[in-house]
């Protein structure tokens, strides 16, 4: 699999808070937007695995300020896996302004059916997911 470059995001004069930086939070909302660019990247976008039947829920957030960013700042957001189990899925989150780390973050989910609202397990009901999903993980090793 190629690697996924990241997610580049301009924030919008809207995310600002009456401090003129962008308001705490709007990132969890631009970790949400770079997972949802990384599944489309890998060609198996949010529509389809919802299609398929499965709902990727959050079970858990944080986020760390390291710098503050501004309108008209140009940030990228790499999603890293650190953890796949095939029913469990977590992610870091790296933002960077330029080339300096402003923010870091985590993230915690799990798959579950739409139908049963039990949890899924991909190695066995969606296999080619559950590759794609171990092949995402392997190629983003490298970050951490």
């Amino acid at each position: 699999m190629e690697k996924y470059p990241g997610y580049k995001r301009k924030p919008f004069y809207y995310e600002t808070d009456k401090m003129g930086i962008i308001h705490h939070s709007n990132y969890i909302r631009w970790f949400e937007e770079a997972r949802v660019d990384a599944l489309t990247f890998m060609d198996w976008p949010f529509e389809k695995i919802e299609a398929d039947g499965i709902m990727i829920p959050v079970l858990g957030v944080s986020c760390e300020y390291k710098e503050m960013i501004r309108f008209g700042d140009e940030v990228l957001i790499k999603p890293i896996v650190t953890k796949y189990t095939g029913t469990r899925l977590n992610f870091e989150y790296r933002i960077y302004k330029d080339t300096r780390l402003v923010t870091t973050g985590t993230s915690q989910h799990c798959f579950m059916s739409y139908e049963t609202n039990r949890l899924v397990h991909l190695r066995k009901s969606h296999p080619t997911l559950h590759k794609l999903f171990l092949e995402y993980y392997e190629t983003t090793q490298a970050e951490r």
